[in-house]
């Protein structure tokens, strides 16, 4: 049985797409006959603490669904004072070089990215070691970082940080991106590295639609997920008009900018919102059954990012309102996912729910089904794999 590596910054029984989505690759490349492993930190996201079961522990090993899981020492942060969170990622960053120098890895490597410090610290090691190395590129750093006003450009750290993408890309063997935009930047940066798309599908195992009927008249809108500056979950809070509507919003999620959403919605309970904060992967999906609509929100266009709640709702047949600009708005058009809200705009975000209002609840369960048979026939994980896998990619 051939070997395979991954090393993440998130995994289970962390929270978010991010742990999801690595799990769902770890867990599918050992059902086509791989040996997975994961290096991870100790779970610690997004409460920013280290988990109770790996509290007072430098290292840990454990077998999780058959996936040989070792943790590492970690100062967790969710801060968003740049220099904590930078002490965060360099404690993981330390570890990992000296694990990655002095424990035996296999011969192929899967290095996720970002962030950046840490999927240099993998390459740079595992490239001296002669590792095959699969770049694995969820998002384009430091790009995003300047988009999202996390990074001035032109100064020392985005120097570095330029210095550091070049490198990775350089260095590894092949890239896989969640988009054409992203493998487009990579060709630019670096031309005539290989790359493939890889998408970020789930993988529910659901062969069925799920529909459950709560008897609640309202159309009931959520979102799920990380509660963070990318998303812009707070703005929605505050920005979204729901008067004359016959909609109800509920948050499931948790992060930074958890407390902050909870404190205006005590403020403001005329809003017609609903936080329900952090749910078990297994029971949030239930609970979705007798929901309608997703929203699916940026905080501002973001290159080469498409977000995996795209995918993810579609296998669960929930339309989605898309509010998030770029790659994401072709792929809801193209396969007809629901609506589309111009990224940042209020205005516009207001009119599409008045759309969906009108539309009403009985039309939208009949919008589920479509949806659920797009997602089966497009965005299959299964099938992705394989042909990755016949393509020589693994």
């Amino acid at each position: 049985m051939e070997e395979i590596l991954i090393i993440s910054n998130y995994y289970p029984p962390e929270k978010g797409a991010a742990a999801n989505r690595i799990e769902q690759l770890a867990l599918k490349l050992k059902q086509h006959n791989y040996s997975v492993s994961v290096v991870c930190p100790l779970a610690n996201y997004p409460k920013g603490e280290v988990f109770s079961e790996y509290k007072g522990k430098f290292s840990a090993r454990e077998m999780r669904d058959g996936i040989d899981v070792s943790r590492l020492w970690i100062v967790p942060s969710v801060s968003k004072n740049v220099f904590r969170r930078i002490l965060s990622i360099l404690s993981f960053s330390a570890t990992l070089f000296f694990y990655l120098l002095f424990v035996k890895t296999p011969k192929k490597v899967i290095v996720q990215s970002p962030p950046l410090l840490l999927s240099f610290i993998s390459v740079l090691v595992l490239s001296l070691k002669g590792k095959k190395i699969i770049l694995n590129v969820s998002d384009l750093w430091p790009l995003a970082a300047i988009e999202l006003g996390a990074l001035k450009p032109h100064t020392f750290s985005h120097k570095i940080s330029l210095y550091f993408e070049r490198f990775i890309y350089r260095k590894a063997t092949l890239v896989l991106g969640q988009s054409n935009e992203i493998l487009a930047h990579v060709q630019q940066t670096i031309p005539g590295k290989k790359g493939f798309l890889y998408r970020n599908f789930p993988d529910h195992h659901i062969d069925e639609l799920a529909v459950e009927d709560d008897g609640n008249p309202k159309i009931k809108l959520f979102y799920a997920g990380l509660l963070g500056v990318a998303q812009g979950v707070f703005d929605v809070c505050e920005k979204i008009d729901l008067d004359g509507k016959n909609i109800e919003f509920h948050i499931f999620g948790d992060g930074a900018e958890k407390v902050q959403i909870g404190d205006y919605l005590q403020k403001n309970p005329q809003k017609n919102i609903v936080f329900h904060g952090m749910l078990e992967r297994n029971e949030l999906l239930k609970r979705l059954a007798s929901f309608d609509v997703a929203l699916v929100p940026l905080q501002t266009r973001i290159y080469g990012s498409v977000p995996s709640k795209i995918f993810e709702y579609g296998a669960l047949g929930i339309p989605s309102l898309y509010f998030g600009g770029g790659e994401g708005e072709t792929i809801m058009a193209e396969n007809n996912l629901g609506w589309i809200a111009k990224v940042g705009d209020f205005d516009d975000l207001n009119a599409k729910l008045q759309v969906i209002s009108e539309t009403g609840k009985s039309q939208i369960q009949m919008m589920r089904k479509s949806v659920f048979e797009t997602a089966q026939q497009h965005f299959n994980l299964d099938v992705q794999i394989r042909n990755l896998i016949d393509q020589g990619v693994f």
